[in-house]
Parts: C-alpha cells; structure tokens; sequence
C-alpha cells in the first residue's frame, strides 16, 4: 500500500524542467539560415561579361588571358583573327532508364496491361563564344555559337 501511495504522489508532483539543447538549437536556426542565404546569394552573383563595351579597346592577348587558349583560331588573309572559346559544355544524353512505372521493382500498373518503356534525355548542345580581332588585334565583333 505504501507504494501504492507513493506512485500517486510522485503522479501529482510536476515534472521537472530539465533545460534542454533545443532552445540553444531554435536560437541558432535563424542565423544558419541567414547564413546560408547570403552564401547561396554571394554564390548566384555572377559577371556578365558585356562584349558590346569591349568592341574596339579588348586585344587577343587579354581574351587569352582572361579565357585561356582558344578551342579554335584560325587568321584569315587579311590578318582578321577568328577564335572560339567553349563557355558550357553540353551533355551526350545521360543514361538510358529501363522504367516499370514507379520503378522497379514497383509497378505503378499491373506489369501484363503496361509494358516496360524506355526513358532517354535527349543531348544538349555545347555553347561558345566566337571573338573576331582586326588586322591590328582589337575586338571587332562577337557572337554565342551552339553547336
């Protein structure tokens, strides 16, 4: 019976606040995430390069300082320089899926009504940017290639 007793008085007692790791945790969060804002931000930010302001002052020697060697360059007749630099490079179509619905071994559908199908990415192209120098090695004009 004593014990009985005790139970019950241990029930109406309140509980003990013990202080956890989780207010340190919950004062933490706003500022991982602020955090992790401005990274992504800084991350985004990207330079434009604005070809039209270099037409006419940006020499050969500084694109391939900028952009190293050419993927192509070829000097015409009249001493005009032709050279393309790959700026993205595509893919070749990625890999060819074996697909039963949701995957195998889950069929999304009974396996006789629906049979198995192929699933393929078709490729993307490379992208370049072809810079055109006169005879005297300034930037005459430009223009983005997808091949």
């Amino acid at each position: 019976m004593r014990a009985t007793r005790q139970h019950f008085t241990d029930m109406k007692r309140r509980a003990r606040i013990v202080p956890c790791a989780g207010k340190t945790v919950a004062a933490a969060v706003p500022l991982i995430l602020q955090l992790g804002l401005c990274l992504f931000l800084t991350g985004c930010a990207s330079t434009k390069i604005d070809w039209n302001s270099r037409i006419g002052n940006y020499t050969y020697d500084q694109a391939v300082i900028e952009l190293g060697p050419p993927d192509k360059y070829a000097k015409l007749t009249d001493g005009t320089a032709v050279a393309e630099w790959m700026t993205r490079r595509g893919y070749s179509g990625g890999s060819v899926g074996f697909m039963y619905g949701y995957g195998y071994p889950y069929h999304a559908y009974p396996y006789p009504l629906y049979p198995p199908y192929y699933l393929a990415e078709p490729p993307s192209p490379d992208y370049f940017i072809r810079l055109t120098f006169g005879p005297e090695g300034k930037l005459q004009a430009y223009k983005r290639v997808v091949r």
